[in-house]
């Protein structure tokens, strides 16, 4: 990947200053946007991936399309959970307000949100994210994306992002550091229903999650290790992963480990 940083035409000196701390975190190249177009930038400076700062935060132009933050799902998500509706991941992790989670692949953070919102003010999610370029956008995300929702921007808020390989991550943790550890990697074969996740593929670490990163997460959770796939996934079985539950007709399904066992 070859990535410049730039900003919108005519920037506020907030969105300037933004797409120069990003372009200083990422160690890569600044150029002035001008009148430019991003076409014409990426010919240029040989680029095949831009990062737009702009006033709705950071906005990454790859080949496979944009990338920024946003909810997805996790506001509709929430709304179930207050109305009593069961979520098959936060069932799937059996949580519960004041435990901890560990998202080992943080992504986009849809699933940290909810999980956040669940484990409430006296939980702690910690999401890990590999990618620089997806933790730095998910980050200002977190940090500064409104809702309009005090209780869902509040459980954005309280994630910690680091940006960090987790089978490095997980060698370093003391034993029972968190109540539940979570893995949602790239899947191996792509949910066609899932456009919008194109581009992330083209940025995310493509590589699956491996045994030792699994025994290494048994020792760190204290209750569950749980691994989102799809539906009928191999890898269920590839990792050891014998108790798997999901909804009737949904194409992601949960695989569980208890700690301990």
């Amino acid at each position: 990947m070859n990535l410049i940083v730039t900003t919108i035409h005519k920037p506020t000196p907030t969105v300037a200053e933004q797409a120069e701390e990003l372009a200083e975190r990422l160690a890569a190249p600044f150029v002035e946007r001008g009148r430019s177009s991003l076409g014409s930038l990426c010919a240029e400076h040989d680029a095949d991936t831009v990062l737009v700062a702009a006033k709705g935060g950071p906005v990454v132009h790859t080949a496979g399309g944009e990338y920024f933050f946003h909810l997805s799902m996790a506001e509709l998500r929430i709304n179930n959970l207050k109305d009593g509706k069961p979520d098959h991941m936060i069932s799937a992790m059996g949580l519960a307000r004041g435990m901890s989670v560990l998202d080992c692949t943080l992504g986009l953070a849809t699933d940290a949100v909810v999980a956040s919102f669940a484990a409430g003010e006296e939980g702690r999610v910690v999401g890990l994210e590999a990618s620089p370029l997806i933790a730095a956008i998910t980050g200002y995300g977190l940090a500064g994306f409104a809702s309009g929702r005090p209780d869902v921007d509040a459980a954005l808020r309280r994630i910690e992002v680091i940006r960090a390989d987790y089978n490095a991550y997980l060698a370093n943790l003391p034993d029972a550091s968190f109540d539940v550890v979570y893995f949602d990697p790239m899947f191996r074969a792509p949910v066609a229903a899932s456009s919008s996740l194109r581009p992330i593929r083209t940025l995310a670490d493509p590589r699956p999650v491996g045994p030792e990163a699994v025994a290494a997460a048994l020792r760190v959770a204290k209750r569950r290790v749980v691994l989102k796939e799809a539906r009928g996934s191999g890898e269920f079985a590839r990792l050891g992963f014998a108790t798997v539950v999901g909804g009737k007709y949904s194409s992601i399904h949960y695989g569980i480990l208890e700690a301990g066992c």
